[in-house]
């Protein structure tokens, strides 16, 4: 959509060929329905949350910025607000005003747009694009092509991988193709658990998470380590939820992102080396957290220990911290000794989760992976195998973190297409 818009804006006749029955189908569940439209930072620090070729976007970036994009949703009528985490969200929380306002944008600008049409290749003669072949044979003729099909995540929204088809058909590269700011599954096999699970009723990672599926925990500080090295791989603040297949959440989907490119990671993850370790009190140091229990201890010695530690935890986590720790969940807490409460601190800094691999594309929020970006001229989005052939978006080997980095990509990719 912005292709066209930019593109239109340069006195072009421009045709947007949709092959659902309607525009933004994905952008409509971005932001689980509200639409995370970009983030506050400053663009340079758009690079450094793109870990998949970050430094091919400076000239789009430099082309089209967030100021922009909420400029262009502002001029048809969409407020925006910010959130924690800088991200950017329509004031409305309904990403179907972003779709609507772009439609507008669409019109206003004269675009023709053909919807329930599919693309069936890009016709080329002499290295230089002549138009497109539609399903039905019908021909365009177009002097220029702009090829913003999306990837492969959420194929139910109608990015199931046409661009690459189209693109490889033309000679182009396409570097392999993996799910990123997807969901991460845990371990079943206890032969290689950390001891803790192991020696516990759970037996294994997958058991405690379904045990606690559903729950959402807030403000918590994660670290990924290379068991094998000791090695911390990743660092990160913020939200993530366990599930019946492991954990997810805005912290783990940005995780897998940086996860997925590191070496031999399938072999590490199935030899049970790569491990989350959760701190769920970041805000106390283990001698707060410690005094901390006394106090609480000392209010409630009476009580059993699964009914004293509503103040300190949720629900449903207090059952598994106690199974982990092995203490009998009856024990009146004046009979908890002192070992078992430094037992109980180390666990709450120190939470321990075996992870096992990444579940599929479909999941997955966007795709790593596409064009190669060295048969792509960074100034201008143009091909430098074929002639008047553009690209935009998650159809070239770009992603990003969580946070509307990948929208952002989306638009500023976009609109350096159309503007040449």
């Amino acid at each position: 959509m912005i292709a066209a818009i930019k593109a239109a804006k340069e006195n072009n006749e421009v045709t947007l060929v949709e092959k659902n029955n309607m525009l933004g189908k994905k952008l409509l569940i971005t932001g689980k329905g509200r639409c995370n439209i970009t983030s506050s930072l400053d663009m340079e620090e758009f690079i450094k949350n793109t870990p998949g070729n970050g430094r091919f976007l400076y000239s789009s970036f430099e082309n089209f910025t967030n100021k922009d994009i909420i400029q262009m949703l502002k001029e048809n009528g969409v407020k925006v607000k910010e959130e924690r985490g800088n991200r950017i969200f329509p004031a409305s929380d309904k990403a179907i005003d972003v779709r609507d306002a772009l439609e507008q944008e669409l019109r206003k600008n004269k675009v023709k747009i053909k919807l329930n049409v599919k693309v069936n290749r890009v016709i080329v003669e002499d290295l230089k694009v002549v138009g497109v072949e539609l399903e039905n044979k019908e021909k365009i003729k177009a002097q220029k092509v702009i090829l913003a099909t999306g990837g492969k995540s959420y194929p139910g929204t109608g990015s199931t991988g046409d661009g690459y088809k189209i693109a490889k058909e033309l000679g182009h590269t396409i570097t392999k193709i993996k799910p990123s700011l997807v969901p991460i599954t845990v371990s079943n096999n206890n032969r290689i658990e950390k001891e803790s699970i192991n020696k516990s009723e759970y037996g294994t990672s997958l058991n405690l998470c379904k045990s606690m599926q559903g729950l959402s925990l807030r403000n918590v500080a994660i670290e990924i380590i290379d068991d094998s090295k000791n090695k911390k791989i990743y660092e990160d603040f913020g939200e993530m939820l366990f599930t019946h297949f492991g954990i997810s959440g805005p912290t783990i989907l940005s995780a897998s992102s940086h996860l997925l490119r590191y070496k031999n990671i399938e072999e590490l993850l199935k030899d049970g080396r790569i491990i989350l370790k959760i701190d769920l009190k970041p805000a106390l140091s283990e001698e707060k957290l410690k005094a901390r229990f006394l106090r609480e201890f000392e209010a409630n010695k009476n009580k059993e220990i699964k009914n004293s530690l509503n103040e300190l935890l949720p629900q449903k986590l207090i059952m598994p911290v106690i199974k982990l720790l092995r203490i009998d969940e009856n024990k009146k807490v004046n009979s908890i000794t002192k070992e078992e409460r430094i037992e109980l601190v180390k666990l709450l800094k120190n939470f321990k989760i075996t992870l096992s691999g990444f579940r599929g594309i479909e999941e997955a929020i966007i795709t790593a992976g596409g064009i190669a970006t060295k048969e792509i001229n960074p100034k201008t989005m143009e091909s430098k195998l074929i002639e008047g052939l553009y690209f935009a978006g998650e159809v070239i080997d770009v992603d990003a973190y969580t946070g509307g980095f990948n929208l952002q990509i989306a638009y500023s990719t976009g609109y350096t297409a159309g503007i040449n």
